[in-house]
């Protein structure tokens, strides 16, 4: 009885795995190109509000702690590692739960991205540019796409629960 639980909480989970996995390649099939064609700091003007660069972040989100000694490529590898693992945990136990579920499919797929990067290199590729007026924001990839848009659906899902309740 065990074992036909497991089966079919594992084949439940196989989409949002299947999501991540296509989320994963997309990140770093983009990045394969980055570092292929574009040298760091070179960049390719798109639009008056975006252009593809090629940067190199050994830090978290927006830099922070890119300026440490060098432990912090290990301590993010680690945080991605331990979330992946976490995230593998929740979608075997809520694979019905679309939204949510999707929601971790994508931070998954962000992170193991990221991890990658970092265990590969040292650092995350980042090339997605978007500016106005002299501003730019921090330049990022696919894989903090992928994060920032799962992460806005895990608000949205923990909203209309909060809805759903009342």
């Amino acid at each position: 009885m065990a074992k036909n639980t497991f089966m079919k909480t594992s084949g439940a989970m196989l989409p949002w795995l299947g999501l991540a996995l296509i989320l994963l390649i997309a990140d770093q099939f983009t990045k394969v190109l980055i570092l292929g064609y574009y040298r760091l700091g070179d960049a390719t003007h798109v639009t008056s509000f975006f252009n593809i660069v090629r940067v190199h972040n050994s830090g978290a989100a927006f830099s922070f702690l890119a300026s440490a000694s060098g432990w912090q490529r290990w301590f993010f590898t680690a945080i991605g590692i331990a979330a992946a693992l976490f995230i593998v945990w929740l979608l075997r136990s809520h694979a019905g739960q679309k939204l949510f579920s999707f929601s971790l499919a994508c931070i998954l797929g962000g992170a193991v991205g990221n991890v990658i990067d970092r265990m590969l290199h040292g650092y995350v590729v980042d090339f997605l540019d978007f500016h106005h007026g002299g501003w730019h924001f921090p330049a990022f990839n696919i894989a903090d796409s992928a994060i920032t848009i799962g992460a806005a659906c895990l608000i949205l899902d923990e909203l209309l629960r909060v809805k759903k309740s009342k």
